[in-house]
């Protein structure tokens, strides 16, 4: 991504957010929202404009899985890693989604199609396992139907 649109996107990302305090949360949700990840380039940016340190940011950044430090893939499925969902099966799952995608967590699929992330709950508790496939929750995954969720998936990626 270039220089100047980084630039546009985090001065967008400051637009939207207003004049509010504690400011550094809804710019970065902004900046991913518009670039689909944080690049490197807009950390100093963003901790200029709210007299941070570029570590601060940073930190901020890395501390919370959300956010993203390179492009992510077409599709982002997210599994639930949270006890709940462990207990009825979630680990077996992930196992499969890892080998099914041949990327672990915090990676993209070698084709660029899918980053696999965990997440920490994602509020269907006594529906386990879940996942995330895009903004789309599925319950009770089993690695026969995560194999469907994909295809489907990729014939709309």
């Amino acid at each position: 991504m270039a220089d100047t649109q980084i630039s546009d996107h985090v001065h967008a990302a400051f637009d939207a957010a207003g004049d509010i305090d504690g400011a550094l949360l809804p710019v970065l949700h902004e900046i991913q929202a518009r670039c689909g990840y944080i690049p490197s380039d807009a950390v100093p940016l963003v901790a200029d404009r709210l007299n941070l340190t570029r570590a601060e940011v940073h930190g901020v950044i890395t501390y919370y899985h959300h956010f993203r430090q390179k492009p992510a893939g077409k599709v982002v499925v997210q599994v639930c890693r949270a006890e709940a969902c462990q207990s009825v099966g979630a680990d077996q799952l992930a196992e499969h989604v890892i080998r099914s995608l041949g990327c672990d967590f915090h990676e993209t699929s070698k084709d660029g199609s899918v980053t696999l992330e965990p997440v920490y709950c994602l509020g269907h508790c006594a529906c386990g396992p879940s996942i995330m496939v895009g903004d789309d929750v599925h319950a009770r995954v089993t690695p026969e139907r995560f194999d469907k969720l994909m295809q489907r998936a990729g014939s709309r990626a």
